[in-house]
């Protein structure tokens, strides 16, 4: 561990930075307010009460409600939910094809490289959304057509990150020993080349959550994701936006800030798990 010094006192031990700290900090109480909803939140997520429409930062509603009454930190209690398990859902997806296919390329090289590149990069041509989109009317509106098709447009970046890590890899020496040793190359993929990659992926995915994150929310934002009555945090922002013309702000701005917060959380987590894990890697 480095250390600095600071006149003439003791050494000083370089910790974790503050804002890592902050935002662990604050992930931790979001996945803690998502699996004791039920425990925590002061009403149902659906429970409509007309006399409580538009109420403001009460004691009955500390975050207030939005037109139907609907109290709005039991939503964005229960929202985490759907918001927090809808991108680990898809970057399951995305893992799967894309690390399969990143190392698929950089095992064989050639014309099978050739080919996963070309496909890859024909993805990229086409725009993410519209993909998703594309997806969407061919098998309708839903969370779960959403979170699929965000994985299958996910997985050619999750290909290509992992292509490029995985050439690095296999130039190690251990690669050619085990090769020499007459180990097939799916048994030294599965064993040992995919394990050793894993460090570098996770740091990656950690960032893409936060994007996963706010593309679901884009998408139930837009009525293709999650349908109400739902508590998601996305399909919140565009119920509450007909309450912004009354002149009452908390319907969007209360999920609109927990999408931004827990985006730029696991943005700073992420780069600095990747950097750290680079860093043990080299």
């Amino acid at each position: 561990m480095t250390t600095t010094s600071i006149g003439l006192g003791k050494p000083l031990r370089a910790g974790t930075p503050l804002g890592y700290r902050l935002a662990a900090a604050f992930l931790i109480l979001v996945v803690a307010a998502a699996v004791l909803a039920p425990l925590l939140a002061p009403y149902e997520p659906d429970a409509v009460d007309f006399a409580a429409s538009l109420a403001p930062l009460t004691p009955e509603h500390p975050l207030g409600a939005d037109q139907s009454g609907r109290d709005l930190l039991s939503r964005v209690l229960y929202g985490a939910r759907t918001s927090l398990l809808g991108p680990l859902g898809l970057l399951a997806i995305a893992s799967l094809l894309g690390v399969a296919l990143g190392t698929l390329a950089a095992w064989h090289r050639g014309w099978v490289d050739a080919v996963v590149s070309r496909l890859t990069d024909v993805m990229y041509a086409f725009p993410g959304l519209l993909f998703v989109v594309l997806v969407v009317a061919v098998f309708g509106n839903g969370l779960t057509t959403a979170v699929i098709a965000l994985g299958l447009a996910y997985a050619p970046t999750i290909a290509k990150y992992t292509r490029s890590v995985a050439l690095a890899e296999c130039a190690k020496p251990y690669i050619a020993a085990y090769r020499v040793q007459g180990m097939g190359g799916f048994t030294i993929c599965a064993r040992y080349l995919v394990p050793n990659l894993a460090r570098s992926i996770v740091g990656y995915l950690v960032v893409l959550f936060g994007e996963g994150l706010m593309s679901l929310a884009t998408l139930s934002f837009l009525g293709f994701g999650a349908q109400a009555p739902a508590s998601d945090w996305g399909l919140m922002v565009k119920e509450g936006q007909p309450a912004i013309v009354q002149g009452a702000f908390l319907p969007v701005l209360v999920p609109g800030a927990a999408i931004a917060l827990v985006v730029v959380c696991f943005n700073v987590i992420g780069v600095r798990l990747a950097d750290r894990l680079g860093v043990r890697g080299s």
